[in-house]
Formats: C-alpha cells, sequence, structure tokens
C-alpha cells in the first residue's frame, strides 16, 4: 500500500509574515480610500476666453506675429489648491510649433477661477510649404485655426500633503479672429493629468 503524503507544515513565522503584508495592504488601502472620500477630488477645467492676433506678417516663409489669450483655469475642489510651479504653452499651426512662451508661476487657492494672460511671440518662425500656403489662406479668411498646448509642473496642496504632477491642457482647433473686435466663443480645453 502507498504511503500517503503528509501534510505541507507552514512555519509560524511565514504565517506571521503573510498576515502581517495582509494587514498592512488591507489598512493602506482604507486610508487611500478614507482620503479619497474626504477630500471628493474634482476634475480641473480649462478654457481660452479671448484670443486675437496681432503683427501678422508672413514673408519668405517666416512668420513674425503676436498671440494674445486669456486662460480660466477653474479649480472646483473644496479641499485641494494648487501651485503651478513652471509652465509651458506652445501655439501650434497644422501640428507645426509657430510659438513657445512661460507664464510666471502662481498659487491658486481653493474653489477659485485664475484667468491667466498668454502673451506669445512668433519671432522668425520658419513655416514650410504648404503650411505657409495654408496660413495665407486663412489670413484672408479673417480668422486663423490655431491649437494651444500647456504643460505645467504643478503640486496639488491637500492639507499638509503636497503631490508632484504634471497637467498637460490641450485646446485644439481654436478660431481665433485677426480683428480683435470681432467676436471671440469661449473654447474649452482637455486636460490630463500624469504622476
Amino acid at each position: 500500500m502507498p504511503q500517503a503524503a503528509a501534510p505541507a507544515r507552514h512555519s509560524p513565522l511565514l504565517r506571521y509574515i503573510a498576515g502581517a503584508l495582509l494587514a498592512v495592504v488591507v489598512v493602506t488601502g482604507l486610508v487611500v480610500l478614507i482620503i479619497w472620500l474626504a477630500v471628493q477630488p474634482k476634475k480641473l477645467r480649462y478654457s481660452i476666453e479671448h484670443g486675437s492676433i496681432t503683427g501678422f506678417n508672413l514673408s519668405n516663409d517666416r512668420l513674425n506675429s503676436n498671440f494674445y489669450f486669456v486662460l480660466r483655469a477653474n479649480n472646483p475642489n473644496r479641499r485641494m489648491s494648487l501651485y503651478y510651479d513652471k509652465i509651458d504653452v506652445t501655439v501650434l499651426y497644422e501640428d507645426q510649433k509657430l510659438s513657445i512662451n512661460n507664464v510666471h508661476p502662481f498659487y491658486q487657492p481653493r474653489r477659485n477661477v485664475t484667468f491667466v494672460d498668454l502673451d506669445l511671440v512668433a519671432k522668425n518662425a520658419t513655416v514650410f510649404g504648404s503650411v505657409a500656403r495654408d496660413l495665407r489662406m486663412e489670413r484672408a479668411g479673417g480668422d486663423l485655426s490655431l491649437d494651444i498646448k500647456i504643460r505645467a509642473k504643478i503640486r496639488l496642496k491637500v492639507g499638509v500633503f503636497k503631490i508632484h504632477r504634471t497637467l498637460k491642457v490641450v485646446c485644439g482647433s481654436l478660431s481665433v479672429p485677426f480683428d480683435s473686435h470681432q467676436g471671440f466663443k469661449s473654447f474649452p480645453c482637455d486636460t490630463d493629468m500624469d504622476t
């Protein structure tokens, strides 16, 4: 007759370590859940409220122009404020960069709407072939279809904790008039946050 195999015995130390690890995971999960329920984070909202183009000059496939936008930054959170430490703004036309600039760092309190002026200058920006042709055609039409990309290093402040993140805001296909007296429609932007 074959002998029955003895049941495997686990050492009490191994059971203790496994139980302690499980307890740490459960407690950590509960802490995260409680903090999330207390803070109830809401998505940050951004929009372009005004836009204009001045000093537009395109010659020899070189662009000189001033772009002015007003960014509306809405922080609807009751328990979270933001520090914008580094803000890079890019104006693009048909995926070609026309201008890049930095915005001064600022602090945004809880439940706050902040308006940020974005002044960008294209100085001798080289535009290639069909892009130059399309710019001339849109200039004749009275407005320009631009994309604005914003990348910011931010700190979210919740109580005494500060969490570092990278914020990406994309405002695509803005119809920006050359005449500043022509109406400009508020345009919502897409937002994404990386760790």
